[in-house]
């Protein structure tokens, strides 16, 4: 390959080109002996004829070259707004010489070329590429790279040495957005990124030392300085606009955000149309959140997280990573393109890999798109008055990532990368991750819509996971409820616990349980023997303080080595000492699990320390490492063991043979009682703030709406603010209902309609006939609720008329276990073959009802009588 550093803008026999020179005329000798690249693209990208040079700097033979997209598939890092967009904006308005500054991420010498687009006489595009100079790999990246290669074997370290890495301060950004940084009460910008020139107006670079107002536009920096007196500018909280800079009038996606006494200003190059590089819409948004609000377990709504998520933003894999406990990640769930070749799904990850700095800034920042991993960093240029401390970027959308996770991701195989926090109950759950083996952009609009969809997947995360844990706490409950209440029955409590029904081998999923009162054992199901019990005994009250009362593990043998004897019987253990005399003791086991967990890689060689500049280098392998785990069982949760002690208190009161102490086992129940209703109300408040969330969403949908003047854009808006709408008033019928199954529809439908009559204005009208106290499943009432929405507002939009709008009936009633739901108007009906007729909107409406209809195994009758009526039997 040729260096590219060594060619110059020369023509035929060595003569100075100074472009534009007629290329069209050039012989193919000619064009080879040209000291540049040159190609020729037709109109989508495609590569018509190239040069030598273009061989050389795209490292393919012509023959390779021709007939490919140069954008998409030769140089996929060109696929961005200030290069594509650019070449797209020549072709549309059919602009003939334009050039522009490009850096290619090579490696490992990047290069900074001069980028010519000529129209031709032939109808392609004359795409030139000048090489101007090769740009070395930063000192970080050079001694990643030199530790690397001398590197012979992975040794474990403590992987505390992550930590050292300063991830939040690294003095760059990526160079697909420019930066100011300004001081928080002055506005004086303090320092700016070095491509700054590329966005500011001539005579307003270097900007150090001049104002924010100097460079943006005035109501721009009124609402900062709004933000900034607000205080509504910190914390990860973002300015976003769009604005129109001078001298060019290119338009710029602004975004800003203050921390640590400065404001930090981002802007991008926005696409000049979204669909050039396949923008989500919101109609692409709402259906995937209304298929995630549809999976019924965790695995269900991972996978269609990762699937929707993935044909938004197009990368080639996503994921869904989780966190246990202990911080160790585990991707379980992930879509990808068939000839994916490094799959992950099911590989567990050490801690290390996502260090603890790194978690808390996923937990700050929620999200981190990078488009091409070779890019080169732009670096930040301080004022001297800025001082010696780096400015955090902690919030920063545009922060680069560090060297140590970008050869990280070298070594995983992947470019072009997304990662998405998923937070559950304000703690960082895990991660929706995107990979792409070459470099990829994502536009805005798609980035905010993944954004959204992965909290959606949240919310729906801790749905499912909170009724979960709701209905096993609830059957523990009350199956100690019978026992303690058999307690104050009872004058001798080891028959009344494990004799009957229940006993203590119905609590906490265990297969072995047992008491030992004094040197008597006890034992029910599956347990060591007597004489290993009465062991094992003496050993916790040898080994537990003086203030502890409870032992928990899922690894007994680790520390009790007898129990290596019967760790098929008892690999866990779950103890509760009755009293300060530690005379009685309530046991429960549960057996071993072996099991092997595939790790992606070996666990044990997460991290090497480095040396120099290096503090920590990344792991290489990332090969299925299967550990065969034994003397393993099931974990218990921190819950069961609170709700142990709580039974062990009970016997105590019943041991001391205390009559006072009836008194407190009944104030247990009553405490068990009130625990229940807590738990009722835990649940109801789960559908509250799903509820306000939703409601949150249709405010936002109306503001969206109300600065739209497109008339078809502004009905679309109002469409899914109704269905959003619809899914809200379920969730508050839930939410104020008696049952956490059951709806009462006709309360559900009131509300709705009202929600609809008041959006639509008083010029049509909406009344309900419903019968009292209809109970419906949570799923149909969604649906009917969805159906409702459709119907009604269909007819505002095609029954009403201009002078007296529409006048609409609804009717909910039930009998013999069935729901018809009935909507009529007084509009003109419809006509004669509506069902194979053209839509007259997007379709969606019908297409929405069709698909709720077969959810839910219902039926649409449609009959003109005095205007249209619809009857749904479900």
């Amino acid at each position: 390959m040729v260096d590219p550093s060594q060619m110059h803008a020369e023509g035929p026999n060595g003569a100075s080109i100074d472009l534009p020179v007629d290329l069209d005329s050039l012989s193919p000798q000619g064009r080879n002996e040209l000291g540049l690249g040159l190609l020729a693209l037709d109109g989508a990208g495609l590569v018509l004829d190239c040069n030598r040079a273009a061989e050389a700097l795209c490292g393919l033979p012509s023959e390779a070259m021709i007939g490919r997209n140069f954008f998409r598939e030769l140089v996929p890092s060109t696929n961005v707004p200030s290069f594509y967009g650019r070449f797209l904006a020549s072709v549309r308005r059919g602009l003939s010489n334009s050039t522009f500054e490009f850096v290619f991420g090579r490696i490992p010498a990047p290069l900074r070329a001069r980028i010519g687009l000529r129209a031709a006489a032939a109808g392609h595009i004359w795409l030139t590429i000048t090489p101007l100079e090769q740009i070395a790999a930063g000192l970080s990246r050079e001694a990643v790279l030199a530790a690397i290669n001398h590197r012979s074997r992975a040794e474990p370290v403590d992987p505390s040495l992550c930590e050292r890495e300063p991830i939040h301060i690294p003095g760059s950004i990526q160079p697909n957005a420019v930066m100011l940084a300004a001081d928080a009460l002055s506005l004086e910008i303090l320092a700016f990124s070095a491509n700054a020139a590329d966005v500011l107006a001539p005579g307003s670079f270097p900007p150090n030392g001049l104002s924010l107002t100097e460079v943006l536009p005035a109501d721009v920096v009124s609402a900062i300085r709004d933000g900034l007196a607000a205080h509504t500018l910190t914390d990860g909280r973002l300015l976003r606009r769009t604005v129109v800079l001078p001298p060019r009038g290119d338009r710029f996606l602004l975004v800003a955000h203050a921390h640590m006494g400065r404001v930090i200003v981002e802007l991008e190059l926005a696409p000049e149309r979204p669909e050039d590089f396949s923008a989500a819409s919101p109609l692409d948004a709402e259906l995937a959140m209304i298929r995630l609000r549809m999976a019924e377990t965790l695995t269900e709504a991972a996978q269609i997280a990762a699937l929707e998520i993935r044909a938004m933003t197009g990368f080639e894999s996503v994921l869904v990573y989780r966190f246990d406990a202990d911080w160790n990640g585990e991707a379980i769930a992930e879509d990808m393109v068939p000839d994916w070749q490094r799959p992950l799904i099911g590989l567990r990850f050490p801690a290390s890999d996502i260090p603890a700095q790194a978690r808390a800034l996923y937990t700050k920042a929620k999200s981190r798109f990078v488009i091409d991993r070779d890019c080169v960093p732009v670096p930040l240029v301080a004022d001297r008055s800025a001082g010696n401390a780096p400015i955090d970027l902690t919030f920063a959308q545009n922060r680069t990532l560090s060297p140590i996770h970008l050869e990280y991701q070298r070594n995983l195989g992947v470019d072009g990368s997304m990662s998405i926090s998923i937070m559950v109950e304000n703690r960082l759950w895990g991660l929706m991750i995107g990979h792409h083996r070459r470099p990829h952009y994502v536009a805005p609009e798609t980035r905010a819509a993944a954004t959204v969809l992965t909290d959606g997947f949240a919310m729906r995360v801790q749905e499912i996971e909170g009724k979960a844990l709701w209905s096993e706490q609830q059957r523990h409950l009350d199956i100690q409820g019978q026992l303690v209440r058999g307690l104050t029955r009872s004058d001798d409590f080891v028959t009344s616990l494990t004799q009957g029904s229940p006993t203590l081998l119905d609590l906490f999923g265990a297969v072995g349980a047992g008491i030992v009162s004094d040197d008597i054992v006890c034992l029910v199901g599956t347990t060591p023997s007597a004489e290993a019990v009465r062991a094992l005994t003496g050993w916790l009250r040898e080994s537990l303080g003086p203030d502890e009362r409870t032992f928990v593990t899922d690894t007994l043998v680790m520390h009790h080595a007898p129990a290596a004897a019967y760790t098929e019987t008892a690999s866990g253990l779950l103890a509760a000492f009755v009293g300060q005399s530690r005379q009685h003791l309530l046991m429960w086991f549960k057996p071993e699990v072996p099991s092997t967990v595939t790790w992606g890689g070996d666990p044990r060689k997460p991290v090497l320390p480095g040396s120099g500049p290096v503090a920590v280098l990344p792991r290489r392998s990332f090969e299925r490492w299967v550990e065969e785990r034994r003397g393993h069982s099931m974990p218990w949760a921190p819950w069961k063991v609170a709700l142990a002690a709580q039974l062990a208190d009970a016997v105590d009161g019943v041991v001391l043979r205390q009559r006072r102490k009836i008194d407190e086992l009944t104030e247990l129940l009553a405490d068990k009682e009130r625990l229940l209703i807590q738990k009722d109300l835990l649940t109801r408040e789960i559908d509250h703030r799903v509820k306000n969330s939703l409601q949150i969403v249709t405010a936002f949908l109306h503001m969206q709406r109300r600065q739209i003047a497109d008339p078809s854009a502004r009905q679309a808006f109002s469409e899914t603010s109704a269905r959003v709408m619809s899914v809200a008033r379920v969730h508050d019928s839930l939410y104020q209902g008696e049952s956490m199954e059951q709806v009462d529809l006709g309360q559900t439908i009131q509300a709705l309609c009202n929600d609809l009559a008041g959006m639509a204005g008083d010029e049509h009208s909406v009344e309900l006939t419903a019968e009292p106290g209809l109970m419906v499943p949570y799923r149909h009432a969604v649906a009917l609720s969805l159906i409702t929405t459709e119907l009604v507002t269909n007819a505002f939009k095609y029954a009403g008329r201009p002078d007296k709008g529409v006048r609409i009936s609804v009717t909910v009633g039930g009998a013999a276990g069935a729901v018809r739901l009935q909507v009529c108007d007084d509009g003109q009906g419809m006509p004669l073959g509506w069902e194979n007729a053209k839509a007259q909107g997007t379709g969606l409406g019908m297409k929405l009802i069709r698909a709720m209809l077969e959810q839910i195994g219902a039926r649409l009758d449609v009959e003109n009588a005095d205007g249209a009526c619809f009857t749904v039997h479900a």
